[in-house]
């Protein structure tokens, strides 16, 4: 039997020339290197800068070619120089920029930049699609460009690592922006944030239990002043308690309970953050009417339409306002004012993205075979298909199929 089988077998593969093979072991993709493009941001106010040269020399050793712009890490007070000694080549035309096969930037494509991009290649920068209007949206489908939006990236155990790190810088600079305007040299109350012996502390309110608010009152109790968190999440307000390692006034957010306090707090810091659309209201006019005079309200969530009934957006170059002689710090891109540190902590979380792209052979490949990399392009996904987005954007499911898998 096993003698005929053999037979017909090898009868087979004589008359039809079939033959038999071993698998081939399938090899690893060879290090592709990566062509990077940083463009010089042009967004009013945007000081900051995607990789430091340490990053570039780094991702220049590892086989990758970076060109960046002349004067793009100038107001992060990296000069054009470092970027060459560490291996980039400096180009003074940004229309050669938007050559590489690689885009990386912080603020969203311009109209003017988005011309000068080609199609087949590879947008790495915010997106903020909450704030993009259908024909910008249009705009990008039609350039068949792939695109990331780094604020919807996800690590592999499921946080934003840019999001993340950029409301820890908020959270810390809110206190010190504070300070500034309690002093007597900015006409403010006259008072220290915090407290020494004999006097009694600075208080402060925090409305929102995020990133922002904890990294905000990490700062306010290092300085002695006596916060006060409030939340309606109670498992945020169970987290923060945690991570600040000793107990603090939390409590949800009741009017009649967040009115009083107000009445006798120093500094108020609005951290609230809404998870899609415009924020909530949550301090009245009338409620910062009844405020100290001179106190200080910085509205950290004012890119998200602001948390007090009496914000309105400010620049760095005129940053407060006074109402009810309550002074307001209103500006949204508050990690702009310490452009260097926002740069380096962008760099540690680009550069590692980077790395691994080169070593799987591409971008394709990094999103298909990181899971935990996909899901915040996936992220990008959530937040567009639904009616409410797809009526405002006017796109058809097909085109936002097209959008949300982060290709364009």
């Amino acid at each position: 039997m096993t003698k005929q089988l053999k037979t017909g077998l090898e009868a087979l593969s004589r008359e039809h020339g079939l033959m038999t093979q071993e698998k081939p072991e399938p090899t690893k993709k060879e290090h592709k290197s990566l062509f990077i493009g940083i463009p010089k941001e042009t967004a009013y106010q945007e000081n900051r800068v995607s990789l430091t040269p340490e990053a570039v020399g780094l991702l220049v050793n590892n086989g990758h070619e970076i060109m960046i712009e002349a004067g793009a890490g100038e107001r992060s007070n990296f000069g054009d120089n470092e970027y060459s000694e560490a291996g980039a080549r400096i180009c003074y035309d940004p229309k050669q920029i938007f050559k590489a096969d690689i885009i990386l930037k912080v603020e969203p494509l311009t109209n003017e930049e988005m011309e000068w991009l080609e199609p087949g290649k590879t947008l790495f920068s915010a997106m903020q699609v909450g704030n993009q209007t259908p024909e910008y949206l249009k705009a990008l489908i039609n350039k068949k460009i792939t695109a990331i939006g780094f604020e919807y990236i996800e690590d592999k155990v499921g946080g934003m690592p840019v999001v993340r790190a950029m409301s820890e810088i908020a959270g810390s600079t809110v206190m010190l922006i504070a300070a500034e305007y309690l002093s007597s040299v900015n006409r403010g109350m006259g008072i220290i944030l915090g407290g020494i012996t004999g006097v009694p502390p600075t208080k402060v309110v925090i409305i929102g239990a995020g990133t922002v608010g904890e990294y905000a009152a990490r700062t306010a109790i290092g300085l002695g002043a006596e916060i006060e968190v409030y939340d309606n999440q109670i498992y945020k307000l169970r987290r923060i308690k945690h991570a600040l390692g000793q107990q603090v006034f939390t409590s949800a957010i009741d009017t009649v309970r967040l009115g009083r306090s107000l009445e006798s707090a120093d500094v108020v810091i609005g951290a609230v953050r809404a998870e899609k659309g415009r924020n909530k209201i949550v301090v009245t006019d009338d409620m910062v009417s009844r405020m100290k005079q001179d106190s200080v309200i910085v509205d950290v969530s004012i890119d998200q339409g602001g948390c007090f009934e009496t914000s309105r957006i400010t620049t760095h170059d005129d940053p407060i306002y006074r109402k009810h002689g309550v002074l307001h710090y209103c500006v949204p891109n508050i990690a702009s004012r310490v452009a260097r540190t926002a740069t380096e902590a962008f760099s540690n979380i680009f550069t590692p993205i980077l790395l691994r792209m080169g070593d799987l052979g591409g971008v394709d490949d990094m999103i298909f075979t990181n899971p935990w990399f996909m899901k915040g392009v996936y992220a990008y996904r959530g937040s567009l298909t639904n009616k409410h987005l797809a009526q405002r954007f006017n796109l058809r499911y097909r085109d936002l199929e097209l959008l949300i898998t982060a290709r364009f």
